[in-house]
């Protein structure tokens, strides 16, 4: 059962709206601990001053902002909690946008927002009306002592909340040497079989196709050494060779992409209905499903 990790109303105009906040993603990062190789000890981390070499307590480290090189002014926790936002447990609604006006760049950490007691039908009221009206509500609140400016959306079910970043973290691709210096033009040819290999490759978007291959196999490395399996290291796969020919490499990826499908329609006409189905959930069949939801004029393609 999921649990809420903080409790407020969303405020817009004279409208409160009770609400509870769930984490919506759960990262499944796989986690390591530092040991000693000689006997498997954790390793611990302790704080050194780096003018006597002597191990610092914690009650005796300071924050300090680096002004320059060596140079420093210290900042008390007094002061920091001074300038904390007011802990006022308001999602404070402050404009209605479309939602094509986010750059998706901004978008940072997602949440659900759920009705708290009582507040169920309010919650549907804001719920249908976001969802008609087809717009996002921008907001602030206060998170863990910090002043978040956060989006609200409404989907079939649900409103999600998520936090933004300001529009000063955002990096311009104007300082990207290799954007700004590169001056090339294309043919008109190359891009016909530009578009014409995105056209063969596209198709509806499942994020349930799509696994973490690296951390899958991280786990299943795992489980084999805690059962004595002997794991041998694998040469790392050689390099692709250079393509100096853009058009050329262009015009053998839709070949291949046309042979691939054609072969695989052949072989899924010689199995029965249920195969696809058991294959569902196979490496093999990632790349065809994604192929598969072409457009009928276009290349054969890969049924699921």
């Amino acid at each position: 059962m999921a649990r809420s990790i903080w409790s407020g109303s969303i405020s817009f105009g004279l409208v409160n709206v009770p609400v509870k906040l769930y984490t919506a993603v759960s990262r499944k990062t796989v986690h390591f601990h530092q040991l000693h190789d000689a006997d498997g000890s954790r390793i611990q981390q302790k704080r050194f001053c780096a003018a006597d070499g002597e191990e610092v307590p914690y009650e005796h480290i300071v924050k300090g902002y680096e002004v320059s090189a060596g140079r420093y002014v210290v900042v008390d926790p007094a002061e920091l909690e001074s300038l904390d936002p007011k802990k006022t447990r308001l999602i404070e609604i402050e404009q209605f946008v479309d939602s094509a006006e986010i750059d998706p760049i901004l978008y940072d950490q997602p949440y659900y927002l759920a009705p708290a007691a009582g507040a169920a039908k309010a919650y549907r009221l804001m719920l249908d009306a976001m969802r008609d009206a087809g717009r996002v509500a921008i907001a602030r609140v206060v998170l863990r002592q910090k002043e978040h400016l956060v989006a609200l959306r409404a989907t079939d079910d649900v409103l999600i909340m998520a936090t933004l970043v300001f529009a000063d973290e955002v990096i311009a691709p104007s300082t990207l040497d290799e954007l700004t210096d590169a001056e090339v033009e294309v043919s008109e040819r190359e891009l016909k079989v530009a578009r014409q290999l995105i056209e063969m490759l596209s198709g509806p978007f499942d994020a349930t196709e799509y696994r973490d291959d690296y951390r899958e196999s991280v786990l299943a490395l795992i489980e084999r050494k805690v059962t004595g399996e002997q794991i041998a290291v694998a040469p790392p796969p050689p390099q692709p060779p250079a393509t100096p020919d853009l058009m050329a490499a262009l015009q053998a990826s839709v070949e291949a992409v046309g042979k691939y499908n054609a072969r695989w329609d052949g072989d899924a006409q010689a199995k029965p209905a249920g195969a696809s189905a058991a294959r569902k959930r196979t490496g093999e069949d990632a790349k065809p499903k994604r192929a598969s939801r072409a457009k009928p004029e276009r290349q054969p393609t890969k049924k699921s």
